[in-house]
């Protein structure tokens, strides 16, 4: 255990030696089991972030343990002259989870940018000088490199590194929009099925099947971003799949590592023939350590039902949220296990904080919306804590907007004394 000045100088050692892009760390943890987190004061929390839809099997899961532990005493690592048997295995397994058939291939990275990275050069070989433009969508989010930023539709992110990479033209996210944009001077069109990092904004019903028949008229190509709705958090292996459509690329992340760093591109059909030796390449994607650690989680989500869980969860998880009967709670919205609660005030700063203090992990994707994207394992137990902390904290913050006074921050957790807080909330000797 800390007292109460081992705590500042956590805090301020991160001021010090961190760089401030993330602004000031909520909190200190040491140990998460399942799907709670204990900080460095052994207080406990009931983590529905699970590190941002990356957890899938939620913390200190026995196959992700003894992945890591079997290949690390095996072998890590050997750079791509080469290739290793967790590396093929996962590329095959890959390809058969999204459906890519024999013509598919995988390129491996070390995150969700360097997917679409891949993906962004993928789409100027296709392209060529003949097709030098690619269409994005407004307020979409695809990676903060040079690369993926340009691709990302979010002017104040931008502005401080301007000039971006040419090409790139945003388009609002509908049909029509769409339409008026392609033509034969269209590389590719880049999509996340879900906008996650814009509120957990869902594109609108049939776009993909739409997005997917206009950009095979014009021979652009359709890529969709599945780094955080991969992996089986929607209730399908992968997004696209609940439209029934073939893309001709996806990238994914996040969720296929289960919290070890790893990326892919995977594509379809023609494209997989469009990278050449030399064209693209990492020291570290698809080393052996990570892929076989992708492998084992990517096992266990199958072998488990997850997938099926995801769906069965998200449903009975949207129910609970609309059943808390809050007037600060307007609706949720999303698929599966990502979920965004839309708020009715500007107020998701003071929700999570609140969230925090009562012993809760959640998200504030933007001012008005929740982000809800916990380990893919929650059952009811998970599920009716949640209901019970979240209801706390919508409490706290509507006592607070009726008292007209801010709410309490979560610098420093405490018990609650109304009895919603977790239980267990010290760590055992």
């Amino acid at each position: 255990m800390t007292n109460g000045t081992e705590t500042i100088t956590w805090r301020e050692d991160a001021g010090r030696d961190l760089v401030r892009s993330f602004g000031d760390r909520m909190a200190l943890f040491v140990r998460g089991e399942g799907a709670y987190l204990w900080d460095d004061q052994g207080t406990r929390y009931l983590d529905f972030l699970a590190g941002i839809a990356v957890d899938s099997l939620g913390h200190a899961h026995p196959a992700f343990v003894e992945a890591v532990s079997t290949q690390a005493a095996l072998l890590a690592h050997v750079s791509n002259y080469f290739a290793t048997p967790p590396q093929l295995a996962l590329a095959a397994r890959l390809k058969r989870l999204a459906g890519t058939g024999e013509s598919g291939r995988v390129y491996f990275g070390n995150s969700g940018a360097e997917a679409n990275e891949a993906a962004f050069k993928l789409a100027r070989l296709h392209g060529g000088v003949d097709r030098p433009r690619i269409l994005a969508l407004k307020e979409a989010f695809h990676g903060r490199t040079m690369g993926t930023l340009a691709l990302t539709g979010k002017p104040l992110m931008q502005e401080p590194f301007q000039p971006m990479v040419p090409g790139v033209e945003f388009i609002d996210s509908t049909v029509d929009a769409l339409e008026a944009a392609l033509d034969e001077r269209v590389a590719a069109l880049f999509v996340e099925p879900i906008k996650g990092e814009a509120g957990v904004l869902p594109l609108p019903e049939g776009y993909l099947a739409a997005a997917r028949e206009l950009t095979a008229r014009h021979g652009a190509l359709l890529i969709v971003d599945e780094i955080q709705t991969g992996a089986g958090r929607t209730g399908e292996w992968f997004a696209f799949q609940h439209a029934g459509i073939t893309p001709d690329a996806i990238t994914v992340a996040k969720g296929i590592g289960g919290g070890f760093p790893i990326g892919a591109l995977i594509t379809f059909g023609a494209a997989s023939d469009l990278f050449y030796p030399g064209t693209h390449g990492s020291t570290f994607g698809g080393n052996a350590l990570a892929t076989a650690v992708a492998g084992a989680v990517l096992d266990e989500i199958e072998r488990a039902g997850l997938v099926e869980n995801a769906a069965v969860r998200g449903t009975q998880l949207r129910t609970a949220v609309e059943g808390l009967d809050s007037d600060l709670v307007a609706g949720t919205r999303g698929e599966g296990l990502l979920i965004g609660v839309a708020l009715t005030h500007p107020v998701t700063k003071a929700v999570t904080a609140a969230a925090q203090q009562h012993g809760l992990i959640v998200n504030a994707a933007n001012d008005s919306t929740i982000r809800l994207a916990p380990p893919l394992t929650i059952g009811d137990v998970e599920i009716d804590e949640f209901a019970r902390l979240f209801g706390a904290a919508l409490a706290t913050v509507a006592d607070a907007l009726l008292l007209d006074e801010p709410p309490a921050t979560a610098s420093a957790p405490a018990d609650d004394a109304a009895g919603d807080a977790p239980r267990e909330r010290k760590e055992p000797k």
